[in-house]
């Protein structure tokens, strides 16, 4: 395996669930997705189930888990001491609401089973009129939320939000939630595929029947006394390597920190942790141990906490760029 002092540009992993639509390529312009609906584009996975495969460089070809194996602390950092990369990062184009669903959280995952996932979405284009629900009104208890259901009649009991472009929404594990439709979203997330269907709004699947619900599941993990918002306001931080920077969400999982390229930088080296930019608006190159790669609008790359420092160049024009670290 090459030292890992490279940048890792990954193939994007597309799903093609219901709900998805043509915004990954006719906003994000890209030009190889399968024919369909394209739902997600996973961007940085270590799962089976729609695992990374480096794009180009020396490590072209390699899965994520081969890179992974080769040497966990290098891609990782000092900070954690397994070989499973922790977070997921994916983009989401919801043209169609999602079902309304609820994951666990480390404790209820422990208790219950499944894998814990704390989520949070970045909106990247919101449509006039989008929203998400994210959380239950305050007071409603297990046995009306189970009515609620049967009846076909669950909205009235869930918060909806109203979300424009360059809104933070967290959405930690036992907190009910939905993303309604004309989100174009960044998503990070804890590295897990645990999902408890709640609620359909009455629709079917791709078989023509109604798709899978996981009520006695939900129950178990949501938060019924969760009063947490949603929204997270952005907090200004101090520059990096030049670079204005705030912070748009932290939570024990996850740093998601937006920073400002005028022209060129450079990345300080970050032994302690991995970082992954995603190029929120124009174009950067990223020159890192003798490769550089380019990474357009709306994709993501990968600097190993091994890795050098990285020089970050923006190709025309001022770009923004999303950092995701550990907290």
């Amino acid at each position: 395996m090459h030292p890992l002092n490279l940048p890792l540009m990954f193939r994007p992993v597309y799903q093609p669930y219901i709900w998805g639509g043509e915004k990954l390529r006719t906003v994000l312009e890209r030009t190889d997705t399968p024919d369909g609906i394209v739902a997600e584009s996973w961007e940085v996975s270590d799962r089976e189930d729609g695992m990374s495969v480096v794009e180009s460089g020396p490590l072209a070809g390699t899965t994520f888990r081969e890179v992974m194996a080769s040497n966990p602390e290098a891609v990782l950092g000092s900070r954690l001491d397994h070989d499973r990369f922790p977070l997921l990062i994916k983009v989401l184009d919801a043209a169609k609401t999602l079902s309304v669903q609820v994951h666990p959280n480390d404790q209820t995952a422990a208790e219950f089973g499944g894998e814990a996932k704390t989520e949070m979405w970045y909106v990247l284009e919101a449509e006039e009129g989008a929203a998400v629900y994210c959380g239950l009104k305050e007071g409603t208890k297990p046995e009306e939320f189970r009515e609620a259901i049967a009846a076909n009649a669950l909205e009235p009991l869930l918060k909806k939000i109203p979300v424009s472009a360059g809104d933070a929404v967290f959405v930690p594990g036992g907190r009910v939630h939905a993303i309604a439709s004309g989100c174009l979203l960044l998503e990070v997330q804890q590295n897990s595929n645990t999902t408890y269907r709640i609620y359909d709004w009455g629709r079917v699947g791709a078989d023509g029947k109604p798709r899978e619900l996981h009520v006695d599941q939900a129950l178990d993990v949501t938060l019924w006394e969760d009063r947490e918002e949603a929204l997270t306001p952005p907090e200004p931080l101090p520059d990096l390597a030049g670079m204005p920077r705030r912070k748009v969400m932290e939570s024990d999982y996850f740093l998601l920190e937006a920073l400002t390229l005028e022209a060129e930088a450079v990345l300080p080296a970050s032994p302690e942790t991995f970082q992954v930019l995603f190029t929120l608006r124009g174009e950067i190159d990223v020159s890192l141990g003798g490769e550089k790669v380019v990474v357009p609008r709306g994709r993501s790359v990968l600097i190993p906490a091994a890795a050098s420092e990285a020089r970050l160049q923006a190709v025309s024009g001022p770009a923004e760029v999303m950092r995701v670290t550990l907290p």
